[in-house]
């Protein structure tokens, strides 16, 4: 871990570099361009041929799809549905709730003007495979497509080196609404579901988190298919001051390291007493992980605590971090919370685990990462809707705008449409 505090040499030159911006490295962004040059010259053939490459699994091209005998054969356990029930229906809720309603009104000429929403046709949905089943995001994805009323939702996951996709995976998505399941992951499946191939139909819009090389896939499409925003691997950034709860600090880091990869971890106090009793809480419940072999990489290499000056000063940091998660933790909550800018998501309170917005809470977890949420937001069930703006007139205000329009019109040199306007009035 890298601990420091405002009184060290490095430390404002530490500071000034988590100033991120969501950029791909130049090897990511040459590969990706690769898979999807690939993708969209030779289709299916692409995806075999990455499937062998990267996941280890030899598929043909009619076994890219998961089959409805296979997926009418999946069963878990009680528990698990029961988990999973109960998760949907919160999300379900949530999502409901923030989705938009068609409006109108007349305008200063009397015209009818509004927006209509509806859902798209078709939408992909991205669900990483890898060391964990990711349950969670399979419903954070598709169950908000669900709640949107989107009538063709496809899951794109990579499968294990048997051709086999994890049940529990299978009966989420399933639950959420799903109508297919293409077993293939990374930047090839992102590119086959905005380029489409002979067999995976293009989706409207593509969602979802993933590693580095998806983000870049996501953001080299964009223009080709419509993208959510970019959610890489997983960030949390935790703000306290001595009110903070130690363990409860440690275990909230060591829940976002198991994710591992290129899990970034960070932990700013005022407090550098608090600094040496979150250590030593990481060091004693590490030993009780089960993956604490990918946690130690991720404590290593990514992970950071600073004490500094103030807590204006660790929200300031905060927002140039723009971290995914922000566990915000202090006594002057009201004050300090309004000014908290450019998180993901913020959990407030010693008592607010990260965990629960994870797997249950109802907001989506899949959020920005990397710097990005300066620009993005979190997943939303609006942004499964396609907007579309009305306008309607009639006689009387059409000549009320008449005047407007043919000024326009002689100013851009567009003397068409200043005369589309006046022939409705002669």
């Amino acid at each position: 871990m890298k601990i420091l505090g405002y009184r060290d040499a490095d430390y404002d030159s530490f500071v000034k570099r988590l100033n991120r911006r969501a950029l791909p490295t130049h090897d990511v962004r040459d590969l990706v361009s690769e898979i999807i040059a690939a993708v969209a010259r030779q289709g299916d053939k692409a995806l075999v041929a990455y499937a062998k490459r990267f996941d280890n699994v030899l598929l043909k091209e009619k076994q890219l799809f998961l089959t409805p005998d296979e997926l009418a054969a999946v069963k878990v356990a009680p528990s698990t549905r029961k988990a999973i029930a109960a998760s949907l229906k919160n999300i379900t809720a949530f999502a409901k709730k923030g989705l938009r309603k068609d409006w109108s009104m007349r305008n200063t000429e009397g015209a009818i003007v509004g927006e209509r929403f509806q859902p798209f046709d078709r939408v992909g949905v991205y669900v990483p495979g890898g060391k964990a089943p990711l349950v969670s995001t399979a419903l954070m994805t598709a169950g908000f497509a669900r709640a949107a009323g989107v009538p063709e939702i496809l899951a794109a996951t990579p499968c294990g080196p048997d051709g086999t996709v994890n049940p529990e995976l299978l009966y989420a998505l399933k639950a959420a609404g799903v109508t297919e399941i293409l077993k293939i992951g990374g930047a090839q499946a992102i590119a086959a579901m905005a380029l489409g191939t002979k067999t995976v139909r293009p989706v409207d819009r593509i969602f979802g988190p993933g590693n580095r090389f998806v983000v870049e896939a996501k953001r080299q499409l964009f223009g080709a298919v419509s993208i959510d925003l970019l959610p890489g691997p997983s960030e949390i950034l935790i703000i306290s001051d001595k009110t903070g709860n130690p363990d409860y600090i440690a275990a909230d880091l060591l829940a976002q390291a198991e994710h591992g990869g290129d899990s970034v971890i960070g932990f700013i106090t005022d407090s550098k007493a608090l600094i040496g009793k979150v250590v030593k809480a990481i060091e004693r419940q590490l030993e009780t992980l089960s993956r604490a072999r990918y946690i130690r990489e991720v404590l290593k290499q990514a992970t950071f605590m600073m004490q500094v000056r103030s807590m204006a000063e660790a929200v300031a940091i905060s927002n140039d971090f723009a971290a995914e998660h922000v566990s915000f933790i202090c006594a002057e909550e009201k004050k300090w919370l309004p000014q908290i800018r450019t998180a993901g998501a913020i959990y407030l309170g010693n008592d607010s685990p990260v965990a629960v917005g994870d797997f249950l809470a109802g907001p989506s977890h899949t959020l920005p990462t990397g710097g990005s949420g300066r620009s993005f937001s979190g997943l939303r069930a609006d942004q499964f809707q396609r907007r579309t703006s009305i306008v309607k007139l009639d006689k009387r205000s059409v000549r009320k705008s008449l005047g407007v329009v043919e000024e326009f019109a002689r100013i851009e040199g567009l003397d068409a449409h200043g005369r589309s306007t006046a022939i409705r009035c002669e």
